[in-house]
């Protein structure tokens, strides 16, 4: 169990996933790139999480904010589609990659919106104890608005849903404990947070309550949100459709496959770490954030932790 959480640990520090380092990182050179997805929604890429945008008489309805350094560069690309201001900031999960911006919106009159456990989060913080700690948030940071299983706004001619997606898997345990999607019904345009990395292997965060068997699920439901006309906006990588989310299922339950099976053979963390499981699926899936490595460890630590919970 120990061993497990500890590569589990190893593979967020060597990320920085949900580190608060934006005190140290050169922002000057990032360029926000807005991509139009119809409807008056739009994908937006900067550094961090991918953003969401939508744009229309009732105000700017944005999703995630990235990190504090940017939000000027962020307010500038909202402003050169929309003459409105930003209403809302809906919040996928709580990692610092994807609210950075939420104090300095908050203080500009944004309402920022979040499943129930990122408010909790960020107000308290977390420590991972290797040396990553996020600090807690100001109250001005904090979601005004919270939810536990769906909420929906009638905003910019869309129908917009955001949906925790545990609430209909029962799994509430996905990349993190409150992930949310953000459907726009007209435009059939999904945002999904950090429940999809396009074309690589996810960052699982068993700290944040995250898990692997609920990741898979939460994935299985968005695809019940989708068609194959869908534009799929994953947390990081490029605009996804529904055949990458289908393909990043399988992967998945590929790596379950695996790792289950060598659990189950007795083996400890260690062992499977050395017996290197996925690194054949490494060239395809292991050129982002995460290797078959850190992949391993996250499979690892979260069967285990849910064999001991059970």
């Amino acid at each position: 169990m120990r061993a497990g959480h500890g590569l589990l640990l190893a593979a967020a520090s060597a990320v920085g996933i949900a580190a608060p380092a934006s005190a140290q990182r050169d922002f000057s050179a990032v360029e926000i790139a807005t991509t139009e997805l119809g409807g008056g929604v739009y994908m937006l890429v900067g550094a961090g999480g991918n953003l969401g945008l939508s744009v229309g008489e009732d105000g700017a309805f944005l999703i995630d904010d990235q990190f504090a350094p940017l939000t000027d560069k962020i307010t500038a690309a909202v402003a050169a589609v929309s003459d409105k201001p930003i209403e809302f900031v809906v919040n996928t999960h709580w990692h610092y990659d994807h609210t950075g911006g939420n104090e300095n919106l908050g203080k500009a009159g944004a309402h920022i919106v979040a499943h129930d456990n990122v408010r909790a989060r960020l107000k308290a913080g977390l420590d991972r104890g290797d040396g990553n700690v996020t600090p807690p948030s100001p109250d001005v940071a904090l979601p005004v608005i919270t939810f536990a299983h769906s909420l929906t706004f009638h905003w910019n001619g869309q129908t917009v849903q955001a949906v925790h997606p545990g609430a209909t898997t029962k799994n509430h345990h996905a990349h993190t404990d409150g992930d949310a999607f953000v459907y726009f019904k007209e435009a059939n345009v999904i945002h999904m947070g950090d429940v999809f990395f396009n074309g690589g292997f996810p960052f699982i965060d068993l700290a944040s309550g995250g898990g692997l068997d609920g990741y898979i699920a939460a994935q299985e439901f968005a695809l019940t949100l989708t068609n194959a006309d869908t534009k799929i906006i994953p947390g990081h990588g490029p605009l996804a459709a529904r055949s990458d989310l289908e393909a990043s299922v399988a992967m998945l339950k590929e790596v379950r496959s695996r790792i289950a099976a060598l659990i189950a053979d007795g083996k400890t963390a260690e062992e499977i770490a050395a017996a290197k499981p996925l690194a054949d699926l490494d060239a395809a899936w292991g050129q982002g954030f995460i290797n078959a490595e850190r992949m391993t460890g996250f499979a690892v630590a979260s069967l285990m932790a849910a064999a001991h919970d059970h």
